[in-house]
């Protein structure tokens, strides 16, 4: 019998699932993966059928077609991913419809509406705080719960999880603290999350990683400024800072890179950026440049301190 620990993950014919890939960084990944011939489940709770509470037109079923269309193949797949039972279903169809899991890209996140920037612990709702937790945290940990056996099972795989900020720049840049009680935590758990999981697979030969995107011009942030992807820098009239934005592609380029890097298991358990794996690998956003957010807001705090 084949050992296949420590191999990369071969793209053509690869099989991910996308957790949270309706729109943003997800989608973004999906396209990108589709584009390497992967064949992409993509779950959310937004269909054409009907939006999540987010109340967003973004939906599954566009991200899957997407994928198609950049030569994977795309399976749009509705899944709460805060209820175990559906999270089983969708784990059982995948192994049933294909038999593995190659890549688990856990980016489950619905919590922008729910965090308070102006207000410290003891004054934010709790509701929204622990909704946040709820959805940010506790869909990764679902999730991976029941998709890692898939891994385990072939001794190979990569496991992704989307945050905000490498460990490392949090500490450096934001002095350890993104501004927000709820919001740092979820995210800092997130990263914890990756950790922990590449400590339990090492052994099976399985990676995890956390990964962050820089300033990011998901579909809400433009919608945020007033812009379209064609005229997107008119929104660093409003923030200076959005000319130093990235598209979702950006990101999906990056998981890509990892998943078919053959040394991955050298990464796992580590926190990394866009910019940072772009100067490595060697990948570009879509107009060829290789935005570095966390270098350019580290060099802005120099000239501004």
């Amino acid at each position: 019998m084949q050992d296949h620990q420590g191999d990369a993950v071969q793209a053509g014919g690869a099989i991910a699932l996308v957790a949270g890939g309706t729109r943003g960084a997800g989608r973004g990944i999906a396209a990108e993966l589709g584009a390497a011939g992967m064949t992409v489940y993509v779950t959310g709770r937004s269909t054409r059928q009907g939006r999540s509470d987010l109340d967003r037109p973004e939906t599954i079923e566009d991200t899957a077609e997407l994928v198609s269309a950049r030569g994977g193949t795309g399976v749009a797949v509705r899944c709460d991913h805060s209820d175990p039972e559906q999270v089983r279903a969708l784990v059982d169809r995948i192994g049933s419809e294909q038999g593995r899991l190659d890549l688990l890209v856990n980016d489950v996140w619905g919590g922008d509406p729910l965090a308070e920037w102006d207000r410290p612990l003891w004054e934010h709702d709790l509701d929204n705080g622990l909704r946040m937790l709820h959805r940010a945290v506790d869909t990764h940990i679902i999730t991976s719960r029941f998709a890692l056996p898939l891994m385990i099972a072939r001794r190979s795989g990569l496991v992704v999880e989307i945050t905000d900020g490498t460990e490392r720049d949090v500490d450096e840049v934001l002095g350890g603290y993104r501004g927000s009680f709820f919001y740092d935590l979820a995210k800092h758990t997130v990263i914890r999350l990756a950790r922990n999981q590449a400590a339990e697979l090492k052994p099976h030969g399985v990676a995890a990683v956390a990964l962050t995107p820089g300033f990011l011009r998901s579909e809400a942030m433009l919608d945020h400024f007033g812009v379209t992807e064609e005229n997107w820098r008119d929104g660093a009239l409003k923030d200076p800072h959005f000319a130093a934005s990235e598209t979702p592609a950006y990101i999906g380029r990056a998981v890509a890179a990892l998943a078919a890097d053959p040394e991955i298991m050298a990464r796992t358990g580590g926190s990394y950026s866009t910019g940072g794996l772009a100067a490595e690998y060697g990948f570009t956003d879509v107009d060829g440049s290789q935005p570095d957010f966390i270098t350019y807001y580290r060099d802005f705090l120099a000239r501004t301190s």
